[in-house]
């Protein structure tokens, strides 16, 4: 994935912007910590912390007062196996990927809808791939834009700190847009039904669900950017690591991970 404004966040107090959820529920993490029987040591005391940045829809967003998604589903697997209940904590996607949250000792792992990357495992682990994405285009539905060619002398929307924004800052010199920057996915969603930007690139399994909840938007061209997304990891918590891979490959040899996706994708990921 993909994702930031400062303008924004600085007018919020701090305690807003730390808000978490056990199992989606609004709580806030406190110093401590705690042991699994088997060893891994956790921020808190029975419980798995999760850091993430909502909204990012169907991956983890609000539902009323809970946290949901298919990343919340996935890490629901790996807290049961630890005998503890997950609880989100949702800040700034940079304090994820820069491994800042990490070493405030905030959360012990982060589910992001969050691209496995060279650049941010120099700050953090990653577990195995467990989704592949690529980007796509969002547009209004009867827009003549098909690709970012079409996009010159417009503006093409993209959310901060994300892959989106790296793939549309590589190709702006060649195809002679302007790159404006949102905070989060909602706000760059709806620019681009407003009509604040032309177009709008972010991954495809977020846009893909975007267009069914509002059919005056549609998704006009995808980009084989091949990604995969990881569940990160404080640097060097090898034994934390080792038990989310072994949970995830348990769930997708078991079918769990397939129950998953259906649930919120609304069909079986592609076999290969």
């Amino acid at each position: 994935m993909a994702r930031r404004p400062r303008h924004v966040l600085a007018l919020l107090p701090a305690a807003a912007l730390a808000l978490t959820a056990l199992a989606g529920c609004a709580t806030s993490t406190n110093s401590g910590g705690g042991t699994t029987d088997g060893g891994i040591k956790l921020v808190k005391e029975g419980k798995l912390v999760t850091c993430t940045h909502l909204s990012y829809k169907p991956f983890q967003y609000t539902d009323g007062d809970k946290t949901v998604g298919f990343d919340v589903d996935l890490v629901d697997l790996i807290a049961k196996d630890l005998g503890v209940q997950q609880e989100i904590f949702d800040t700034q996607f940079e304090t994820i990927t820069s491994g800042a949250s990490f070493n405030a000792n905030q959360c012990d792992l982060a589910a992001a809808g969050m691209t496995i990357k060279e650049e941010r495992k120099q700050a953090i682990d990653f577990s195995d791939p467990y989704f592949e994405a690529s980007q796509a285009l969002l547009v209004k539905k009867d827009s003549p834009i098909k690709s970012l060619a079409d996009l010159k002398g417009k503006k093409i929307g993209v959310q901060q700190d994300t892959t989106g924004e790296i793939y549309a800052n590589d190709n702006k010199a060649a195809n002679g847009y302007e790159v404006i920057q949102f905070e989060d996915l909602p706000l760059m969603e709806t620019a681009v039904r407003t009509g604040a930007v032309d177009a709008a690139i972010n991954d495809n399994g977020v846009l893909l669900d975007y267009v069914k909840e509002f059919p005056d938007t549609a998704v006009s061209a995808e980009f084989d950017t091949n990604e995969q997304y990881g569940i990160g990891i404080k640097k060097g918590n090898t034994a934390l690591a080792a038990k989310v891979n072994e949970v995830l490959k348990k769930a997708k040899e078991s079918g769990e991970y397939d129950k998953i996706y259906e649930k919120w994708f609304g069909k079986k990921p592609e076999k290969k």
